[in-house]
Order: structure tokens, then C-alpha cells, then sequence
């Protein structure tokens, strides 16, 4: 089904958005400082969000539904434009934007974005380079799956995020541990759809650097908004994000072949709008796609980019939305983000030592996302960061040294978590 209108009808934008997304508020508030009511879709009617609880309420495990439902809201509250802003969100937001003539990617290369699996094979298809990889059943007796496996190896869910579930094999043993880990984790993960419960991807391991990369397609060109090192070696068995780093300090050369290589992945997957978020290893001179999302970069890590004439990233993704093209022009300092990792399983009693971090040169803030008495939760299985340190400098080692020390003036105080064991005795 597709509505005929026009993107000048009104200045309202639809934010589709998962209920807890921490993305909500920054987009609301860009979305009001370039004049644009939005207006959110996402479920939860109660929820503490106000922008939630008063927006399009919809069950987002129901897409035809849910689509149906923004179609027939927008008739009568006509939009200009359609954001997801999260991987759970993106195919959801392609579909309500063609049905309205809107800004939009194909619904298929935003589910590519969002899949491991299909976004590898739709890369070799294209001859970008990718690790070697198989798909395997959780259904089906490992071992043979295994066979003619090259070590070591990583096992991933085929649509998770944040590293979640991503465990480094350097044999078939600790390979079928990996699987049983990663699939016990992805099996609590109810919304997702019952194949990618039980399945895995297992590919080959790809040793070198990594680096981020964020973008913005206009009409298939990529404009590239930043280029981010992860000074820190990510080698396994788990990979916990930390630092990121901008502007690269990686040679010219190999800068170009990242946004070339980004660039190559849009077009096989069909992405030509909007916000994209790519991981790359960087390995014998050349750089392998790890990830390539169509969404803005993860944790709070969107407030680390400013660009001139006073916007945000979340201000150029929302206007490109709406069909205005602003040229992003870079901050001419460096910055840095640490997301701060979970040392430890257990209660958090307290964080000690964060106003000596907030004291450290060029650290700009130190946010402490986690309350006293929340579970800490490492990863593999962890869905979130303790916090996170933000740095501005003249120059990136400045910004990373920054990170560093404000880093090593914290202390994490956790108490263990108490467990019941059934059969004891009662009072």
C-alpha cells in the first residue's frame, strides 16, 4: 500500500522507536531544536517517557499490524519524514516511509543491516571482504556442523548487538561451550523471531585493529562524519567496546580503504539513505566488514560528534529525513569516549573516585548510567556499560590519555549476589 504525499505537508516526524531506547530523548530534543514536533511510535502506553506515553502506541513484535496502524494514524496527522532509531526499529520505519513516499531504504537491505547472517552472504555475494563463516543449528548435533572449521573462530547471535553473545573458539570443545553459552542467551531474547533463537553464526577469526565508522547516505553516496580507532587489541574471548578514538590516526591510505570498503557494503545491502554505523578489522592491508547498521552509533556515543552550525548527530540524521541537506562540517578538536566496562558479576554498592575523574584534563563529563543496588551483568551475556567518560583534546593521544587516567581514578565496589538454594530449611 502506498500514500500519496508530500514531504512539505507538515514538519512532523515520525520516531519509531523500541520503549526502552535511550535514543528517544536525544532525537526528541534534536527534533524540537530544528523545529519538527515528533511524534513517537513505539509500545508502552504507562511508560515513564512522556514522548512515549503520549505517542502512537503499537506492538512492535506485530510489524503488519503495526504498520497498518501508523498508516491509518498519519492520515489524518500527516508526516515529513520517518526515523527508526534503533536495529529493532529500522525495517519497520523503511516500510511506514515508502508507504508514504518518504525518504526510506528498501525494507529488505535494512533487515540485511540488522542480520548477520544474511548480511555476510549478501557481502562474499558481492566479493567484499568478510571472514569465512557458517550458519549453524542449534537443532542439530553440533560436532558435524564443526567440520572443516578453521581455528580460531567466533560465534556470534545472528541479530544481537553490543557484543552480546560473541565468544572467541580456539578449538571444538571450547567452541561447543561457546555455542551453549551464546545460545542460552539468545533463547531469554523473546522478541526475537524463533530462527534466530536457534541459530548461531560461526566464522572465522579475523586478528588486527578495529576501527568505527560513521556515515551518512544521500541518494547511494556516502558522506563519511567520522572515523573512529579502538586503541584497545579486541582479541577475545569476549569483545567488550571501550575506547573510541577521533579523528583515525590511521594513514590516509587506510582510510580510504575503510570508506571504500563501508561504501561497497551499502551497495550490496541496498542501503542509499540515511544514518550508517559500521565495524571494521583492519588485516594484511585491507579492511573487513565486521558490521554495517543502518542506524547512529550505539551507547551514548552519538554526544562524542559535533559538527558546525550547531548540530548533533542526531540533528543531520532527522534532517536528512525531512529532505534538508546540511553539510556537516567536523569539530576541529579530538575527542574520545570510554564506555566504561563491568570488571565484575554482583550488586553495585557504590563507584568511588568519580569526582577525581571529572577532574582530569580535557575529561568533559563522567556519567555513571547504573544505580546503587543494579545487578552488574559482564559480558557475554551483559546488555549494558557501567558508563561512560567523555573527552575533548587538541590532539587524539591527548584525548586518549585522558580517558585513561580519568579511568584509573575509579573504583567499582560490588557485593555478591545472594542466592537461594532449594531444599533449605525453613523457619
Amino acid at each position: 500500500m502506498r500514500l500519496s504525499q508530500s514531504r512539505r505537508s507538515a514538519e512532523r516526524l515520525l520516531l519509531i522507536a523500541p520503549p526502552s531506547s535511550y535514543r528517544i530523548t536525544p532525537y526528541v530534543e534534536a527534533a524540537r531544536r530544528l523545529g519538527v514536533e515528533p511524534w513517537v511510535v513505539s509500545q508502552g502506553e504507562h511508560s515513564l517517557v512522556g514522548d512515549v506515553a503520549a505517542g502512537l502506541h503499537v506492538d512492535l513484535s506485530r510489524p503488519e499490524q503495526s504498520l497498518q496502524r501508523i498508516l491509518d494514524a498519519v492520515r489524518d496527522r500527516p508526516v515529513a519524514g520517518v526515523v527508526g532509531t534503533d536495529d529493532a526499529t529500522v525495517a519497520l520505519a523503511s516500510r511506514a516511509a515508502a508507504a508514504l513516499g518518504l525518504i526510506h531504504n528498501a525494507p529488505e537491505s535494512a533487515v540485511l543491516s540488522r542480520r548477520k547472517d544474511l548480511a555476510r552472504a549478501r557481502l562474499a555475494q558481492a566479493d567484499v571482504p568478510v571472514p569465512a563463516h557458517r550458519v549453524v543449528d542449534l537443532d542439530r548435533p553440533l560436532a558435524p556442523q564443526f567440520d572443516g572449521l578453521a581455528f580460531p573462530c567466533v560465534v556470534k547471535p545472528l541479530s544481537l548487538s553490543g557484543s552480546r553473545g560473541v565468544i572467541r573458539a580456539d578449538n571444538p570443545d571450547a567452541l561447543a561451550a561457546a555455542c551453549r553459552r551464546s545460545a542460552a542467551i539468545v533463547a531469554c531474547e523473546t522478541a526475537l523471531p524463533e530462527d534466530e533463537r536457534r541459530r548461531l553464526l560461526v566464522e572465522s577469526f579475523v586478528p588486527g585493529p578495529e576501527v568505527a565508522l560513521e556515515g551518512m547516505l544521500e541518494g547511494g553516496h556516502l558522506r563519511v562524519l567520522a572515523l573512529f580507532d579502538k586503541p584497545d587489541p579486541l582479541d577475545g574471548p569476549f569483545f567488550e567496546e571501550t575506547y573510541y578514538i577521533a579523528p583515525s590516526r590511521l594513514d590516509a591510505g587506510l582510510q580510504a580503504r575503510v570508506a571504500q570498503r563501508v561504501a561497497e557494503a551499502c551497495a550490496a545491502y541496498g542501503l542509499r539513505e540515511g544514518p550508517v554505523h559500521a565495524e571494521l578489522r583492519l588485516h594484511e592491508g585491507d579492511a573487513w566488514i565486521l558490521e554495517v547498521a543502518a542506524r547512529t552509533i550505539g551507547g551514548q556515543c552519538a554526544r562524542l560528534l559535533r559538527f558546525g552550525a550547531g548540530f548533533g548527530l542526531e540533528e543531520l540524521v532527522l534532517a536528512h529525513a525531512l529532505g534538508r541537506s546540511p553539510v556537516p562540517v567536523p569539530a576541529a578538536d579530538a575527542a574520545g569516549v570510554l564506555m566504561i566496562p563491568i570488571p565484575r558479576g554482583g550488586l553495585l554498592r557504590r563507584v568511588e573516585g568519580v569526582l577525581a575523574a571529572r577532574k582530569v584534563p580535557f575529561v568533559k563529563e563522567v556519567e555513571i548510567s547504573v544505580r546503587e543496588g543494579y545487578e552488574l551483568v559482564p559480558l557475554p551475556e551483559g546488555a549494558s556499560y557501567l558508563g561512560f567518560i567523555f573527552a575533548r583534546a587538541p590532539t587524539p593521544a591527548q584525548a586518549e590519555a585522558a580517558l585513561r587516567a580519568s579511568h584509573a581514578c575509579l573504583n567499582v565496589v560490588t557485593a555478591p549476589l545472594l542466592s537461594v538454594h532449594a531444599g533449605a530449611a525453613s523457619a
